[in-house]
């Protein structure tokens, strides 16, 4: 498939919730047909969300068979995974196939150390490398979507030269990523960059490529912002989400990081807004819980909370 598409109209489709967000309009929620017809509140919401958690969260069973029969056993449809992440890719697809627990997507586990923005082409190297890795690795799992964090801007590196670089980089990968069918998802981090919206969704489309999208954090913009507006801005291209909860009263009092020391709908996140904003857009797929997890237990009380935020009007 020919991923490169005209630039007019690329920019003209992908960027209708844009308009319509600065032009003071609102995308229909009745395109959605997750909004058109939500599921009775305290009920897991079946329709167009599906709820997954993070491997390292299951602090249960030996083997990652055991893992995933407990998930799905809990009522998870979905695992997320890193890549690499140390098992035998053939021992997780047959865990895979045996128990009917999809992955959700890979996080590219290398693209901290070995940053896409480095000043060392050596560096950038080996991070694009890990990057062509968990594509691979996601077509092995029959998974659509790598988690990348594309750029860490710092004192060494100008955030000109991430942004820069980082395209650089990625635009390397993407005919794998087309070829073998995985979106690469940026995700929104605390990582110095790409810290609006606007940018965020510019920095997207100036690849004009179908096969790069957004992995939007929820818990991580309420820092910071409100994730609604993300999400409207955003629009069609988030193609997944990570679930957590941020508490502003708790970073003021005990420190930045502790802000995330909270359960799901126990902080300032603003879950009916987020909600409703995913439905406006039309957003149908996985969320993904990344928070401490634990035993049976822990995970069974995190599968209902998402599912209380998966249900809400």
């Amino acid at each position: 498939m020919n991923d490169k598409i005209d630039r007019r109209n690329f920019l003209k489709a992908s960027g209708q919730a844009l308009a319509a967000v600065t032009a003071g309009a609102a995308l229909s929620a009745t395109n959605s047909p997750a909004a058109a017809s939500p599921p009775a509140a305290g009920q897991p919401a079946k329709e167009g969300f599906k709820k997954a958690v993070h491997l390292n969260m299951v602090r249960e069973g030996a083997t990652i068979l055991d893992k995933l029969k407990l998930i799905k056993e809990l009522g998870f449809d979905g695992v997320e995974m890193d890549s690499p992440n140390g098992y035998n890719a053939d021992e997780v697809v047959k865990a895979l196939q045996q128990t009917g627990i999809e992955v959700s997507d890979l996080i590219d586990s290398v693209h901290w150390r070995d940053t896409l923005s480095h000043p060392e082409a050596k560096v950038r190297q080996a991070g694009l490398e890990g990057l062509r890795a968990a594509l691979k690795d996601a077509k092995k799992y029959g998974c659509g979507s790598v988690l990348l964090v594309p750029a860490v801007v710092s004192k060494e590196v100008s955030y000109a030269d991430a942004y820069k670089r980082s395209q650089e980089e990625i635009r390397k990968a993407v005919p794998l990523a087309a070829e073998l069918g995985v979106k690469i998802a940026i995700e929104n981090v605390w990582n110095h960059f790409l810290l609006s919206p606007l940018e965020f969704a510019r920095y997207i489309d100036e690849f004009e490529s179908l096969w790069i999208g957004a992995h939007f954090d929820v818990g991580n913009i309420v820092n910071y912002g409100w994730p609604e507006q993300w999400i409207r801005i955003l629009g069609k291209r988030t193609v997944r989400l990570h679930i957590k909860e941020f508490s502003r009263s708790k970073r003021d009092k005990e420190g930045l990081w502790k802000g995330f020391d909270v359960e799901l709908l126990e902080g300032d996140c603003n879950w009916p807004e987020v909600m409703k904003a995913l439905r406006e857009v039309g957003y149908q797929g996985w969320g993904t819980a990344e928070i401490p997890g634990g035993d049976a237990k822990r995970l069974k009380e995190i599968a209902a909370r998402m599912d209380k935020i998966f249900s809400l009007p």
